[in-house]
């Protein structure tokens, strides 16, 4: 199928560009301002890109012409569609029908964070092991991409309070139907098509309205406007964050780049990132009580918001417990585990390096990097392998000639134990892998922390 879509190069537009493509369809977009990053990332998907919103563009006819919000009546493809009669729907609609239906969709909505916590949701449930799809209002970099359709039944989508097309002013967000539903906020914004609060809390409600009874709202305890959206009915088991909340945060650093995650009473773990802020602690607590609605324990949300980073996984400090620093690499060769190794001990002198590597590559798995490893690690002053059951060779004999003290385990519990008889402040721990290994980091610094 061709679908031709109006507007493309906005944020939400262009993500639903790549998700079409992904289905198979045939894709071209227009859009008065073609430029990056989206216009970077349409074209890398093989998406055709036209400047400007001539009718000649939608000749021959596509099958179907996706409208974005942003083009109005008196637009010329626009009146061009409505005149030849052809096929139109808006973006959310779209998005409804092809992609969300039959879905666990968690939807993020509010004024502000929408994009950031979303970004962090569709992270954690990837650090999990859940690969979801998803649709964010920006390019994320633990992605690199702003949408895709995933593998499982769980979708995450930014879910705007903006209007769907100027044919059907419903909010975005009202096509969604969410299982889960985060609304991190609300205060008076749009005003090119909200005459006040009061309007955008009726819309909210409406999204309320579509939230099952087996499903879940997630707000903070401090925003009066979505507690009047509740009172208007809610049909929905509901968590709060915040103070007097069931998710709380104890701040561990003024800056918000380090605190400790309680759920109920009981301390879930401590996050360590380069965000700071109040409203990005915020967001974690969101994203933590949304991601254990599908099943994603805290502790292991807590490790993932560890390692959600601008930068994805090169020397990322995820951890800093009684004076031992946790870094997580993606270094999976032998030459970047080297290379890795030389950048740190030239920042840190002579401080103590444990290395912690998982030969988890599919290079790595077939041996094809074995005979490097051993002088790899040259510069740590302590190595700890991980040689998961299917490795397929044997990873002690191959590392048994190294100059650097190594132990060779078979589970993440042996390494946290090795490594924790071993650190002491002043440490520098870096983990490399190019998975999750299990979700290690955090684990080890909570055993760090006891």
């Amino acid at each position: 199928m061709h679908i031709h879509i109006l507007g493309i190069c906005g944020t939400f537009m262009g993500s639903l560009a790549v998700l079409a493509k992904e289905l198979g369809h045939r894709v071209t977009g227009s859009d008065a301002n073609v430029y990056p990053p989206m216009s970077t990332q349409l074209e890398a998907q093989g998406i055709e890109l036209m400047q400007g919103y001539e009718p000649a563009h939608l000749e021959p006819a596509p099958d179907l012409v996706v409208v974005g919000n942003a083009l109005s009546r008196g637009n010329p493809a626009v009146e061009y569609v409505l005149n030849k009669g052809l096929p139109y729907v808006s973006g959310p609609q779209w998005l409804a029908d092809h992609v969300l239906q039959g879905r666990w969709v968690l939807a993020v909505a509010g004024t502000h964070g929408k994009t950031t916590t979303t970004s962090m949701l569709a992270w954690v449930l990837e650090h999990a092991g859940m690969s979801p799809g998803f649709l964010i209002g920006g390019v994320p970099q633990n992605f690199g991409v702003s949408a895709r359709l995933g593998g499982t039944p769980f979708f995450v989508v930014e879910a705007d309070e903006y209007d769907s097309a100027f044919f059907d002013k419903r909010s975005k967000f009202v096509h969604y139907r969410p299982r889960t539903a985060i609304l991190n906020n609300l205060e008076f914004d749009h005003a090119d098509i909200f005459p006040d609060l009061a309007a955008i809390e009726r819309q909210f409600h409406h999204l309320v309205r579509t939230i099952p009874g087996e499903g879940l709202v997630i707000h903070p305890t401090s925003e009066i406007a979505l507690k009047r959206v509740l009172d208007m009915g809610c049909w929905t088991p509901v968590q709060t964050t915040g103070e007097g909340g069931q998710w709380q945060a104890r701040l561990l650093a003024e800056d918000g780049s380090h605190f400790e995650v309680l759920f109920e009473g009981q301390v879930a773990g401590t996050v360590d990132w380069e965000l700071t802020g109040q409203h990005n602690v915020a967001n974690a607590l969101a994203t933590l009580a949304a991601a254990r609605h599908v099943g994603v324990v805290p502790e292991l949300g807590v490790a993932a918001l560890s390692a959600f980073k601008s930068v994805k996984r090169r020397m990322e400090k995820v951890a800093e417990v009684n004076g031992v620093t946790i870094y997580d690499d993606f270094a999976h060769h032998p030459t970047a585990i080297a290379t890795t190794l030389d950048g740190l001990r030239k920042r840190v002198g002579d401080a103590s390096v444990i290395a912690v590597i998982e030969p988890r590559s599919n290079s790595m798995k077939l041996g094809a990097h074995r005979d490097g490893l051993p002088d790899s690690v040259k510069l740590a002053d302590q190595v700890f392998w991980y040689a998961p059951p299917n490795l397929g060779w044997d990873l002690a004999a191959t590392v048994a000639g190294s100059t650097v003290p190594t132990q060779v385990c078979e589970s993440l519990e042996s390494i946290i134990e090795g490594v924790k008889a071993i650190a002491a402040p002043g440490t520098q721990v870096v983990i490399m892998s190019n998975g999750g290994f299990g979700g290690l980091h955090g684990k080890l610094a909570s055993a760090l922390a006891e």
